[in-house]
């Protein structure tokens, strides 16, 4: 279970992204989503230990990580796959997937943990992590990353971007084997219909505040209903871009 009491952050130059935010996140699914600068991303990146709060506390499992670094959060349980995967030039696929999973992976496992994104182990094992591998190629050996990782609080920022050419329907079933594997949380940064329907619990952020957090059945019908007011025809694309 993950906790934040108060939390409030501050971009540089004092505008306020995110103020008095308070959440227990403790279901499988929670889809965080919500209009451009509404604090999404954001919200994300103080779980991951990216960014520290102005103000606050973040607690996983009744302990405070407020000031725990990235790699403290991530030996507490903590996964964070960024919206734009980071390159590292010189490391291969096989070293990421061993670093993710904190020790040698077997190459059995390695071929069965990229055959679950969509990727032939002999084909990819042994690229680098560098420009020769496109977006969504660089997208799916990260989730693979935290698949290796069997964290037990995942957060995601739009996985769906850049896996056209994968369908949605093998990444639903990623999520699910993550979830099948530690039972913990995963939170979902998203502005896509699809996503949302998917989720147990849905978060509406907007201005830097929780306007809305309860379930899929509650939140998504007037989240729907606003689109088609504006004339997006229900899918939730572009008025809750962040």
């Amino acid at each position: 279970m993950l906790e934040l009491k108060n939390v409030s952050f501050d971009a540089e130059g004092g505008k306020e992204i995110l103020e008095h935010v308070s959440l227990v996140i403790e279901d499988r699914f929670v889809a965080v989503t919500g209009p451009n600068g509404g604090g999404k991303s954001t919200l994300a990146k103080l779980i991951a230990g990216i960014y520290r709060p102005k103000e606050g506390q973040i607690l996983l499992d009744g302990e405070d990580i407020t000031e725990l670094s990235v790699s403290e959060r991530a030996k507490k349980g903590i996964s964070y796959a960024f919206q734009q995967p980071v390159r590292f030039k010189g490391l291969r696929v096989r070293d990421l997937l061993n670093l993710a999973a904190g020790d040698s992976t077997s190459l059995s496992d390695c071929c069965q943990i990229l055959s679950e994104v969509g990727l032939c182990a002999r084909d990819y094992l042994d690229r680098e992590l560098n420009d020769s591998l496109s977006g969504g190629e660089m997208k799916r050996i990260e989730i693979a990353t935290v698949l290796a990782r069997k964290s037990k609080f995942n957060v995601f920022d739009e996985p769906e971007a850049g896996i056209d050419l994968w369908s949605f329907q093998n990444l639903i079933r990623v999520f699910e084997k993550m979830y099948g594997q530690t039972k913990g949380s995963i939170l979902i940064i998203s502005h896509q219909e699809r996503i949302l329907n998917i989720a147990d619990k849905i978060i509406y952020l907007k201005n830097g505040r929780v306007e809305n957090y309860g379930s899929r059945e509650e939140i998504l019908p007037n989240l729907l209903e606003g689109t088609q007011a504006a004339g997006t025809c229900g899918v939730l694309t572009g008025k809750l871009e962040d």
